[in-house]
């Protein structure tokens, strides 16, 4: 299998675990990249996802990085000895509203240990005119 391809069952668990889970589904985020480290994830805009005005609730956002933190973290899991996992930690740094606009977060897994891995999400808002970063985020999550 190329280094780029996830296992199929890897694949099916985060489908079916982390974008199938009731939160990502109620909020409406939909894969869109699974690869090995690497994960992109899109989240359409909708007015029961704002805060005030058309801005996207910030927990709408970490929720987001959260679901993509995880997912990375298991595009590489080896399933012999990986069931679950936990996000350990979680720091966001949010850099300007999103807008009646729909996300996309992108996260690379930085450093993966045996039971600790730790990523990098940025949070886009996508638009007529290109993408415009509005978060930043630094995560690990705990195998077990």
């Amino acid at each position: 299998m190329p280094e780029s391809s996830v296992d199929p069952r890897v694949a099916t668990l985060v489908e079916s675990v982390l974008i199938g889970s009731p939160v990502a589904r109620a909020l409406g985020i939909r894969m869109d990249t699974l690869a090995v480290d690497h994960v992109e994830l899109v989240l359409p805009f909708r007015p029961d996802n704002i805060t005030v005005g058309d801005v996207v609730h910030g927990g709408v956002i970490a929720t987001l990085i959260d679901v993509a933190g995880a997912a990375a973290a298991f595009s590489h899991a080896d399933l012999e000895t990986v069931g679950s996992g936990a996000t350990g930690s979680l720091s966001i740094q949010y850099l300007a509203p999103a807008r009646s606009a729909a996300l996309r977060a992108v996260a690379d897994v930085i450093r993966r240990g045996k039971r600790q891995v730790s990523t990098d999400v940025s949070v886009y808002a996508e638009g007529r005119d290109g993408a415009v970063l509005i978060a930043r985020a630094l995560m690990s999550t705990t195998l077990f």
